[in-house]
């Protein structure tokens, strides 16, 4: 090169880096929006808009956070950023739960049991604090935007007072009830437990056919219609796989409906199911045969002795037979041992049948021990008595058969261990009570709630529609100390409430109101009772804490943040757990409190798992830590996987994914950083072109991103972030780097700097970078703000201060215009597999070696012939020529076109090199000043300049 012409090349510039190097950067970030108030700047720059409230289902503070808290973390601030973008006014309030029995165990851990309530409670509000402050910090740093200075807590004393309000509410609108029922009952946690606290493990019993001898033979003969019994006495038989209920037996259940026979065995005569009958001989090894059938009905006036009758006196009694519509014949006897205090169907047939709750015997204490007056068994674990049972039953010549049988059980999901269902004098709010005033009960007006939620993905509507319909009553005592007491009183004899218990609740919630639930331990009844007081008593249970979570739409949207919330919420957003948790109990007390819903949308996301589908466990060492991802890669990777991730599943992620995330994230970013280099020098004020004057090829690109742009706006809006993340990558990659950018080099390059074609590239370029790092925001929120920085022109501090880009224009997009362009790629495509042919034989080594000529019908070739000057430039070859003709010629590549076939031909170009533009023409050298440039270069350099009008 005998010139030196870099000086004329308008090459990229950007200070924008090519590495992101998040780890380092991405808290430099943090520190400037705590430094500016970033947060708060977003609320004021957006006040006055339509609101949108997601509202924070609060973590559990307790422990640093894991993955399962960053994806849902990141899933809501993305959710809020996009509706900023989208032109709301979107608060996002975090918030912890707070009180419970986690946290009172961790107590118990640090300072030993016996502790007075005052300590516990002390102590467990500075531990919980504690939590909260590392919690934040690591919420913080993924990005996530929120009134981190002011947090709802369900320990903060507001909120402890808005809850007993929202329970003096509840009270007066006739929900709530005290009665004996049996519930989830923990021995560890010594306390009841609501459903959302229970899981299924698998556990081995001991299960056993036990028979419950004859009381009144000539009786059975009669129900059997004989005259006589063929043996003077027998045994009707359950199956059970808890031995340990035996001795809390009070009834037998048995089908109406179905056939039971009297069978005369080499065991005995036995009462058993007619469908059970050739089953339960095998197991038990006898031969025998049907003497008469019956249906159940006809056994109804019949009683039976407890099988430990001849082992104790403490068990001399009968069970009568009841009738329950749940015995079931696909296992066991056909017949049901009834323990009312441990188990909810025996209960409600008890019950139905007259039996008194002083009736029903319940020997198992709250630590899972029998009491001592507990004949044979006393003062033991029920889980070690099991064998223990076994044997008495054996002993007592009642027991047929037993077996080791492992199945799915009920467990603390704390603790990890069994759990019970115990009968204990429990607070609860009726699914099926019509309130005061009348109207329709809970349960109806929870599932009208579901039908008129909006549910992403939308099965889980008939998810909770299911877990609404099938349950009990809610169980609203717990008996700890670390919770919001359910500040009754209540009367020493009768157990009834005080006459003025809402307005009591009302008054204690202004004490706790200034000094928390501590405030209920001090307080003297006097206070409130006067003279009353000697007659009453401080109830000492406190609330579920799903009442704590479940009532924030009271206490929060509608108390503590009031001022930035508002009632319902637009969205709740959770694990898929909480179907069973928080969107339940949420569901439950707004229902109760407002006759309504919390919330307009539930979103639901699933869990996450290795590469092979296996839960993230310690045992198994494969989980990923988000603190171990943000500190190696960056939180930006960490948010780009989430959102890339199908959250309607469980969520895969591994090594192996996370390098294909940061590959996308490279992508994306090189993209971003080509744009900008490009717009050096670009001052939209001076520079920017309308779109409907940009040369053709730019508007085909603003066009492509207006589409994007609507897909990403309709996506957004429904919560489909892969989608997003899919097409901004594909536009990246395909629509971008493969076509528009490859393409426009040569004009942003070479062409003078202010020429019409390189503006109009560069205003395309701006216009699209306007969008895309809107799109991004949400998403990738340290990188978005980095390209913003970058950005030319005049702009807000923030691009979450802006709204969806409007600067897109639909100039290419009649169907004509798209066939066209459709069209000239699909030429274009069939034109580079022709190039490549060539390069894998070593004809040529790049596309601008070869001149190119496309065969095309007369119309085809007529659509493009205005541009055939510069189609060369569309398909960068250094010649191409479009010739009409038909047919095949030799060496062709095929394009098919809707109503045309095209055929593309090429051939290594013989012309001299460019030294400026590298293309290769037959002009280079034919001016004496430049004899190393084509003419064009010699234009740019020191004439006028090229003229371009399409490409």
């Amino acid at each position: 090169m005998t010139q030196d012409y870099k000086s004329t090349i308008n090459l990229p510039q950007t200070e924008f880096p090519m590495r992101g190097d998040l780890p380092k950067r991405e808290p430099d970030w943090l520190a400037e929006w705590e430094r500016v108030g970033r947060y708060a700047q977003i609320q004021a720059k957006t006040a006055g808009r339509p609101m949108f409230v997601l509202h924070d289902g609060p973590p559990y503070a307790n422990g640093v956070i894991h993955l399962g808290h960053a994806i849902n973390k990141i899933l809501k601030d993305v959710v809020v950023k996009s509706k900023l973008l989208a032109g709301f006014h979107a608060p996002y309030v975090p918030g912890w739960d707070c009180h419970g029995m986690p946290i009172e165990i961790q107590i118990e851990k640090q300072f030993g049991k016996g502790l007075s309530a005052s300590e516990v409670q002390s102590k467990a509000r500075a531990y919980a604090s504690a939590q909260i402050d590392k919690q934040r910090e690591d919420f913080k740093r993924l990005g996530v935007l929120g009134e981190w200075d002011r947090p709802y807590l369900t320990m903060n004393y507001a909120n402890e007072a808005g809850e007993i309000r929202a329970l003096a509410e509840i009270l007066r609108k006739g929900y709530i009830y005290r009665g004996l029922k049996p519930v989830n009952w923990c021995f560890d946690c010594g306390s009841a437990l609501a459903e959302a606290e229970v899981e299924y493990e698998d556990k081995t019993d001991i299960t056993i056919d036990v028979g419950f001898a004859f009381d009144d033979p000539a009786a059975v003969a009669k129900a059997f219609g004989l005259a006589t019994l063929p043996k003077p006495t027998g045994q009707i038989v359950i199956w059970t796989t808890t031995p340990w209920t035996i001795p809390a037996n009070q009834a037998l259940n048995l089908h109406p409906e179905f056939s039971y026979s009297l069978v005369d065995t080499t065991r005995g005569l036995l009462i058993l199911a007619t469908e059970r009958v050739e089953e339960c001989l095998k197991t038990y090894s006898a031969e025998g045969h049907i003497v008469a059938s019956v249906p159940g009905e006809a056994l109804g006036e019949l009683r039976f002795r407890h099988p430990l009758y001849a082992v104790d006196p403490g068990y001399a009694r009968t069970a009568p037979v009841y009738f329950g519509d749940y015995v079931t014949l696909d296992t066991g006897t056909g017949v049901v041992h009834s323990s009312p205090a441990y188990g909810v169907e025996d209960f409600v047939s008890c019950k139905a049948h007259g039996m008194p709750d002083a009736d029903i015997i319940n020997p198992v204490m709250g630590n899972g021990v029998y009491a001592t007056s507990l004949p044979l068994f006393g003062g033991q674990f029920i889980w070690k008595a099991n064998p223990k049972i076994v044997e008495a039953l054996e002993q007592a010549g009642s027991l047929l058969h037993h077996n080791k049988y492992t199945h799915s059980y009920m467990h603390c999901w704390r603790h990890k261990t069994p759990i019970i269902y115990r009968a204990t004098s429990q607070w609860f709010a009726g699914m099926d009570i019509v309130p005061h005033g009348g109207g329709k009960t809970l349960r109806e007006t929870a599932l009208e709630g579901i039908e008129a939620t909006q549910f992403f993905p939308a099965w889980g509507k008939q998810r909770l529609h299911s877990m609404i319909a099938e349950r009990p009553d809610w169980t609203l005592s717990r008996q700890r100390q670390w919770g919001v007491p359910m500040a009754f009183f209540v009367h020493r004899e009768t157990g009834a409430l005080h006459p003025r218990a809402a307005e009591l609740l009302d008054q204690v919630a202004e004490r706790v109101e200034q000094g928390g639930i501590e405030a209920w331990q001090s307080l003297d009844p006097r206070e409130l009772l006067g003279d009353e007081a000697d007659q009453y008593e401080k109830n000492r249970d406190t609330l579920d804490v799903w009442f704590d979570s479940g009532t924030t739409h009271w206490h929060v949207l509608r108390g503590s943040h009031a001022d930035v919330l508002r009632f319902p919420a637009d969205l709740y957003l959770e694990g898929s757990d909480q179907h069973r948790g928080w969107f339940h109990s949420s569901l439950l007390t707004a229902c109760m409190l407002d006759g309504q819903p919390p919330y307009k949308q539930l979103l639901t996301h699933g869990f996450t798992v290795d590469a092979q589908g296996r839960k993230m466990s310690k045992s198994l060492g494969n989980g990923i830590e988000p603190q171990d991802i943000m500190n190696r890669m960056g939180a930006d990777i960490l948010r780009l996987w989430v959102a890339s991730t199908d959250y309607r599943n469980e969520m895969s992620l591994s090594e192996e994914i996370l390098k294909r995330v940061a590959d996308t994230y490279r992508r994306i970013r090189n993209t971003a950083r080509f744009l900008l280099g490009n717009l050096d020098g670009f001052d939209p004020a001076k520079h920017l072109l309308k779109v409907e004057d940009s040369l053709p090829l730019d508007q085909w690109a603003i066009q492509q991103a207006y589409d994007v742009q609507t897909t990403v706006k309709a996506a957004y809006d429904r919560y489909d972030f892969p989608e997003i993340v899919q097409r901004v990558q594909n536009f990246c990659t395909n629509e971008l780097g493969a076509l528009y950018l490859d393409i426009t080099k040569d004009r942003l390059y070479t062409m003078p700097t202010d020429s019409i074609g390189r503006r109009s590239a560069q205003s395309a370029m701006y216009r699209i970078l306007e969008a895309l790092v809107r799109w991004l925001a949400p998403v990738l929120s340290f990188t978005a703000e980095e390209i913003w920085r970058h950005m030319p022109g005049q702009r807000e501090d923030s691009v979450l201060f802006e709204t969806w880009y409007d600067g897109l224009a639909a100039t290419q997009g009649s169907p004509e215009q798209r066939r066209y362009w459709s069209d000239l790629l699909a030429i274009r495509d069939a034109a580079s597999r022709v190039l490549e042919g060539m390069r894998k034989a070593d004809q040529i080594g790049a596309a601008l070696e070869a001149d190119v000529t496309i065969h095309a019908d007369p119309a085809i070739a007529a659509r493009y012939a205005p541009a055939a000057d510069e189609l060369r430039f569309f398909f960068i070859t250094s010649e191409l020529r479009l010739q009409a003709a038909g047919g095949q010629p030799g060496d062709a590549a095929l394009a098919e076109l809707d109503d045309a076939k095209v055929w593309v031909t090429a051939t290594v170009s013989n012309a001299t090199k460019c030294v400026r533009c590298w293309h290769r023409r037959d002009d280079v050298g034919s001016h004496a000043e430049h004899p190393e440039l084509c003419g064009r270069c010699v234009s740019n350099v020191e004439g006028p300049g090229e003229s371009r009008h399409w490409f």
